[in-house]
């Protein structure tokens, strides 16, 4: 059901990443990835690119007994991935400005696509879409 239908209706994913500074995250999605603010209030931050949906929340908003304000490396065991059109154009534009990336690199499935850090540590694959 390509149409983001199923049987339990229409649905759509958001991913919303906890930070330390909402600012330093936004310029590195926004002015970096090219995602663009679609909502914000002083600790958070809504973005968009394409149907991708993300938010970027201060984790000093989490109450201390919540288990992601524990003190541990954010996106551990997570790997995000992001599909686009132009994925050479965009890594181009990311290793220009950003050091934790890796060089692009063609798959044994067959996509082409690479690595990116984001100011937190969440790890991210940026790849070309699926034809």
């Amino acid at each position: 059901m390509p149409d983001g239908s199923s049987k339990w209706g229409n649905f759509m994913l958001r991913v919303e990443l906890f930070v330390n500074d909402v600012e330093v995250s936004l310029s590195f999605y926004r002015d970096i990835l090219g995602f663009e603010v679609v909502g914000e209030n002083a600790t958070y931050r809504a973005l968009r690119l394409g149907n991708s949906r993300l938010a970027l929340q201060d984790i000093r908003t989490l109450e201390p007994d919540h288990p992601l304000a524990q003190p541990w490396k954010r996106g551990l065991g997570v790997e995000i991935v992001l599909e686009v059109e132009e994925v050479t154009t965009l890594h181009q534009r990311v290793q220009a400005c950003w050091a934790q990336v890796t060089s692009l690199k063609q798959q044994v499935w067959g996509l082409t696509d690479f690595r990116v850090t984001d100011p937190d540590g969440y790890y991210w694959r940026i790849t070309e879409k699926r034809s």
